[in-house]
């Protein structure tokens, strides 16, 4: 599953998810209610390479796919809301599950 291009991008997707949700919920609680301001500094710059690696994969799974506008679109704004890339997993699953691209 992983070797298809959706399954490269599901990867990613999670990784960029699961990496948001440690920056909100670990990192900054820690920075704030521990006074470990490193935290933050590190995690933030592992989310930063990994969202720029998951717009990247985002450019590459509409080549390889040919992706309409609303997937682009949808696939860049969930970047941004906490489990949103949980939620186009599933979407993902169900949709490429008969026909692995």
């Amino acid at each position: 599953m992983r070797k298809t291009t959706i399954g490269k991008f599901r990867t990613m997707g999670l990784i960029e998810g699961a990496s948001l949700l440690i920056l909100l919920f670990i990192a900054m609680p820690l920075k704030y209610w521990a006074g470990i301001p490193e935290a933050v500094r590190l995690v933030s710059s592992l989310h930063g390479l990994f969202f720029i690696l998951y717009v990247l994969m985002i450019v590459y799974t509409t080549y390889k796919v040919r992706w309409s506008f609303i997937w682009v679109v949808s696939a860049f704004a969930v970047a941004f809301i906490p489990f949103g890339n949980i939620i186009l997993d599933r979407f993902l699953q169900r949709t490429y599950s008969v026909k692995e691209v």
